[in-house]
């Protein structure tokens, strides 16, 4: 009989499920950010869609056209919401490996639609499609990468999601780049939306040979699957004493938990479980209205028409400027341990808003014809992309993570990451229309939302840098009104800074603990 998951245990078990499952599924993620906003000044595209175009048509009708270009491209993120909020329930019921292995499959099908696609309303539905399975995954690999991987490693680990997801936005703008080569084709537009079904593949073959998360095995009560989960996990025998102490410590949380209702979110008792999930899905909001997607979705359009660049230095430009993303997600793998989530979110929400205030500035017409300020405008895009990679891509996922107790973990992830497609829709419905109403200006709404968001990090949002699960339960525990747990943080971080070392037993437990702590 062949060996388990791929004959991987330890950490070459989890590489192997980052690389296997996140990365494709993230960066399928990204790609479909980019994507297809790369492709609307195609004329083969304008051609096939005219309902969509907006560069060979003036006046009211370009206004129209801009509506209907923003509402289809973002009918997209409308799936996506219906398909974040059917995990509230499926998570738990068919297991995290099954929703995965069944979203990636819906995209495949979206994807194909989308490509094939010689009708208007056929693009409409495929794009319905490709969003309803990559919200299904977005809200549940998150969950599942959490919960097999050690606590000392989730922070690093789960932020690598921002790193996958901008070499997705990044490969997208290079192959629509490579595409745009071939005149007088739809091969320069189908390609580029066909080519996820790669990706989507990868994640749906391999998660059917990598493990199920420990803690879903053990609530539905299939105890000696999930004892050979941990097994492979922590390359531990099977019988060991740290394994049978893992799963005690996830039947007495469920059993002190009882079976909450996912409704529960909605009620701030002395647990706070409404205050929790409002923080989660509010991270996830200052994740899309920072105004990435009008830069992500629409880059190439930006150069192409407001910057008045030639189409191919346009998509050069977009390409190269989705470089900064992996970079910055890099930034975040390296610091989100050390600096913490607090100072990470605080210092680049005040820098994105410094760069939406410059292109506000750099972009007006009296700056048109002025070639210095075209090269800061460039300067400050690609300072944004690097910037919000390193601050609010991945980093929200594992905030939101961190902020959702464990009673209603899988509903507080569905709905903040539905939080994220809704504000999602509606920066790709109203940028076109904001462009064509008010130009340069609508760059200024966005430096005002950023800089809003510093203030708001600062005095609602508690650092959980380091903190286990249940610390984070007792920062929420000890805090009275909203304004309470940034400073019961503080004062928790004080008090464990200056508290004496324990003792040799002591640490020796809590070395077992956290050897054995495989939950979010």
């Amino acid at each position: 009989m062949g060996k388990p998951y791929l004959g991987l245990r330890g950490n070459a078990l989890l590489r192997a499920a980052v690389m296997l499952v996140v990365c494709p599924t993230f960066t399928c993620y990204g790609y479909n950010m980019s994507g297809a906003g790369g492709l609307l000044t195609l004329p083969t595209f304008n051609n096939q869609f005219p309902r969509m175009d907006t560069i060979h048509t003036t006046g009211a009708l370009e206004k129209e056209n801009s509506t209907i270009q923003g509402t289809v491209i973002a009918l997209y993120t409308v799936g996506g919401i219906f398909g974040a909020l059917s995990c509230v329930h499926l998570g738990d019921l068919l297991g995290r490996k099954k929703v995965i292995f069944w979203t990636n499959f819906i995209t495949i099908v979206g994807t194909i639609l989308m490509a094939s696609s010689f009708d208007f309303a056929q693009f409409i539905v495929a794009r319905l499609i490709l969003g309803l399975g990559i919200g299904g995954y977005v809200a549940t690999v998150p969950v599942w990468q959490s919960e097999i991987t050690p606590a000392e490693k989730r922070g690093s680990n789960v932020v690598t999601d921002g790193i996958f997801v901008g070499v997705g936005v990044t490969l997208a703008l290079w192959i629509d780049l490579g595409f745009y080569f071939v005149k007088d084709s739809s091969v320069s537009w189908r390609f580029p939306l066909a080519f996820p079904i790669l990706m989507s593949s990868i994640a749906m073959i391999f998660i059917t040979m990598l493990p199920e998360s420990p803690r879903w095995l053990i609530k539905t009560g299939r105890i000696e699957d999930a004892r050979k989960v941990l097994a492979a996990l922590l390359d531990l025998e099977p019988d060991s004493d740290t394994i049978t102490q893992s799963i005690h410590q996830v039947e007495t949380t469920l059993a002190v938990c009882g079976n909450t209702s996912w409704t529960a979110m909605f009620t701030n008792d002395e647990r706070r479980l409404f205050h929790r999930a409002y923080l989660a899905a509010t991270g996830q909001l200052f994740q899309q209205m920072c105004g990435v997607n009008l830069i992500t979705y629409y880059a190439t359009s930006i150069f192409q028409q407001y910057l008045h660049l030639d189409p191919v230095k346009s998509r050069v430009l977009a390409a190269a400027m989705g470089l900064m993303q992996p970079f910055g997600g890099f930034l975040a793998y390296f610091t989100i341990d050390s600096l913490g989530r607090r100072p990470l979110m605080l210092w680049c929400a005040g820098a994105m808003a410094i760069c939406m205030a410059v292109l506000a500035g750099t972009t007006s017409p009296e700056a048109q014809d002025n070639t210095a300020a075209l090269v800061v405008a460039v300067i400050a895009l690609f300072a944004f992309q690097f910037i919000f990679t390193a601050g609010y891509s991945g980093l929200t996922f594992l905030y939101a993570a961190e902020m959702a107790p464990l009673q209603v973990r899988a509903a507080v992830s569905a709905v903040s990451t539905a939080t994220v497609w809704v504000f999602n829709f509606l920066l790709a419905e109203v940028t076109p229309v904001g462009f064509s109403s008010i130009g340069n200006k609508y760059y200024i709404i966005f430096a005002v939302i950023n800089a809003i968001i510093v203030p708001s990090v600062y005095f609602f949002f508690p650092e959980t840098k380091g903190r286990s699960l249940e610390e984070i339960d007792e920062i929420f525990a000890q805090s009275k009104n909203i304004f309470d747990p940034p400073r019961v943080a503080r004062r928790m971080q004080t008090i464990q800074t200056v508290r004496p070392d324990s003792s040799d037993n002591d640490d020796k437990v809590s070395s077992e603990h956290l050897e054995a702590e495989l939950k979010v």
